[in-house]
């Protein structure tokens, strides 16, 4: 163990937070880099696209797929993974994401939407490796707020960073995303270096959180089988949030535009800042809670109230109570407050209670695969299922059927654990 390891294996939980959540909130913070930017633009026009197809759609389809199919590798990745190349392979995967960015400027349309297919199948893996440094532990909770920031955050940012490059550089919108990425290569770096000396889980960590390990497929079917019921109901939920998540991320031009709203690159920065303090705060406030079980079913409680604000909020605005910068605030707001605990505390937390020896990773990427699924499917039913609607009325109906699923289905989940984990 070297003298960082050693230092940060005794530190003060606050100073080993700090540190933790520091460099893995940058080191997913700059994969986003390379993987959102491109939806800046509204690639309206494009020479040689001459589909049925949205050619922003095709685009957004293509990474989606590359992204959910590295999401359905990583349940056998993720849960096999031993950890001595953890930085490494992040270095790598990113790297293969930005030359693909590359292909996409240089390739003509529409040849270049494989390119963002390629561009979407490394980075799928890179949540997992990331959050694999940080489970386990007694300030996970913590830990896994500031990670989850990143994503609520960095989505904004980049874009506004590619938007800049546009509008301020006049950089073309095909080689934005790769200059983009680019810009955030030394944070990268520096972010996984810091990753890596970060010390094992101790002792006191696996006595209360239970030792974690690599899940061979003999181990990942009995855990499925053993929860199946509940298991059925988060990630159905899960589907409806991933892909109406997605869909406000993937289109926040379109439907900032829509709603009159001009300034896009500083609502993309403005409107997720307040979201991210929300989630913050909540995630972190689950490390003060020692027992398991009702530490998860507090999380149900924090699932269902995000997925209610998505609803009521929306019913709000239609009621003109409040108006569009406040509802996207809201909807973000409950968004992240049902999507952050998935990733992070959920399964953390339930492979806990369960008081198994297994990753919680290997649950994250069983929901994520099933949710990026459902994702590619709002985005064919937004072309293809004869619906007319115009981008805020579409997202609306989103809301609406996102808000109702999500909420009976974790009140559904959290009656069953109740009844399934021995107190």
């Amino acid at each position: 163990m070297g003298r960082v390891q050693a230092y940060l294996s005794r530190a003060h939980p606050a100073i080993f937070i700090a540190y933790g959540g520091i460099v893995a909130f940058c080191a997913y913070f700059s994969m986003y880099a390379f993987r959102k930017p491109f939806s800046a633009a509204t690639f309206e026009h494009v020479a040689g696209w001459t589909f049925v197809l949205d050619y922003k759609i095709a685009l957004v389809i293509a990474q989606v797929l590359g992204y959910a199919l590295s999401k359905f590798i990583g349940i056998k990745v993720i849960a096999e993974l031993d950890g001595s190349k953890r930085g490494w392979a992040i270095l790598a995967l990113i790297g293969l994401s930005w030359l693909a960015l590359i292909l996409f400027a240089i390739l003509p349309a529409p040849w270049n939407v494989a390119a963002l297919f390629l561009n979407g199948l490394p980075l799928g893996l890179i949540w997992g490796l990331v959050f694999s440094f940080l489970e386990g532990r007694r300030t996970t909770e913590a830990l896994g707020a500031i990670l989850c920031a990143s994503f609520i955050v960095s989505s904004g940012i980049v874009k506004s960073v590619g938007s800049l490059l546009m509008s301020q550089l006049a950089v073309s919108p095909f080689w934005m995303p790769a200059a983009t990425g680019a810009l955030f290569f030394p944070l990268l770096f520096l972010a996984v270096w810091g990753l890596s000396l970060l010390p094992p889980p101790s002792e006191r960590d696996q006595a209360q959180r239970v030792r974690r390990a690599p899940m061979q497929p003999k181990e990942r079917n009995g855990f499925m089988l053993a929860y199946a019921p509940g298991l059925i109901v988060l990630v159905g939920a899960y589907v409806f949030l991933t892909a109406f998540r997605d869909f406000r991320d993937n289109f926040a031009a379109e439907i900032w535009r829509d709603l009159g709203q001009t300034n896009g690159a500083a609502l993309f920065t403005l409107s997720e800042l307040p979201v991210a303090v929300v989630a913050l705060t909540i995630l972190g406030s689950f490390m003060v809670i020692k027992n398991n079980r009702t530490a998860l079913l507090f999380v149900h409680g924090v699932l269902a109230a995000g997925f209610a604000c998505i609803g009521l909020s929306t019913l709000a605005f239609q009621a003109e109570l409040i108006g569009p910068i406040a509802w996207m605030i809201l909807v973000g707001a409950g968004l992240y407050a049902a999507y952050t605990p998935f990733n992070t505390v959920l399964f953390d937390r339930l492979v806990a209670a369960s008081g198994q020896v297994a990753t919680a990773g290997f649950l994250i990427y069983v929901a994520d695969a099933a949710g990026y699924v459902g994702s590619i499917g709002l985005l064919l039913a937004k072309n293809f299922a004869n619906i007319q609607l115009a981008w805020v009325p579409f997202f609306i109906q989103a809301a609406y059927a996102v808000g109702l699923v999500g909420f009976l289905g974790i009140c559904a989940s959290a009656l069953y654990f109740s009844k399934r984990l021995v107190r």
